[in-house]
């Protein structure tokens, strides 16, 4: 009987896991939050996702070079224009009270343009993996997002109830257009540090949309641990 293949991306799937769960498990309790800083945080992922989510993921369809990851991630952007996804946001936004003012986007201003510049490097393995990290958190994210919003009062469901659900296949679908783009440069076969760049600037900004008053440090955590892979 032949034994099964483990996937390339297995172990990096492994450290992605890990990093959702620790930004999980750092959420304030609602219970303990007033409803001002409520909005803020639903206005702040708000202020990052509607306007940058669907222009990130076209960056990883230019950058990518197979046929395979191409058509996933392809497939990723017709439903979030098709279903008007940041429309979809900003009306769970609005029935929370929670639309993004000037200074929740420039509390979220300077870390939002790191994955930016990031992103303009079209690094095809790199960004890949960076969404499949986003959408990854996002569909973990989503009970506590909905939750906020009851506690503000909204009873606006569809865009939580929606990602809680195509996201885990987007996710699914990220990392098998990341092996196919691995196995396509064999100089990124085995997990580096480097290729946890996108990941790491990702996470400060969604630490920054969390925690807006914390001094945020890189994080080198999944970096040591690729090496060691």
């Amino acid at each position: 009987m032949m034994a099964h293949k483990r996937s390339l991306t297995t172990p990096i799937q492994e450290h992605i896991d890990r990093a959702i769960g620790e930004l999980i498990a750092s959420l304030p309790d609602p219970e303990q939050l007033v409803p001002d800083e409520r909005r803020a945080l639903i206005a702040r992922y708000a202020a990052v996702l509607e306007g940058n989510f669907i222009y990130w993921m076209t960056a990883a369809h230019l950058a990518v070079s197979t046929d395979e990851a191409r058509a996933i991630i392809e497939d990723n952007l017709r439903e979030e224009v098709r279903d008007n996804h940041p429309g979809m946001l900003r009306r769970f936004a609005l029935a929370a009270h929670a639309a993004p003012t000037d200074a929740d986007a420039l509390a979220v201003y300077r870390n939002l343009e790191n994955v930016r510049l990031f992103v303009a490097d079209l690094s095809a393995v790199e960004i890949v993996l960076m969404m499949a990290f986003f959408e990854g958190f996002i569909t973990r994210f989503m009970p506590y997002l909905a939750d906020l919003a009851d506690r503000q009062g909204s009873a606006e469901r569809q865009y939580t109830d929606v990602h809680g659900v195509v996201d885990v296949v987007h996710t699914e679908g990220l990392f098998r257009a990341l092996e196919a783009e691995m196995l396509r440069k064999p100089d990124v076969v085995e997990p580096t540090p480097s290729l946890f760049t996108g990941v790491k600037v990702l996470r400060t900004l969604i630490e920054n949309v969390i925690h807006p008053n914390r001094v945020t440090s890189p994080h080198v955590a999944l970096e040591a641990t690729a090496a060691a892979a």
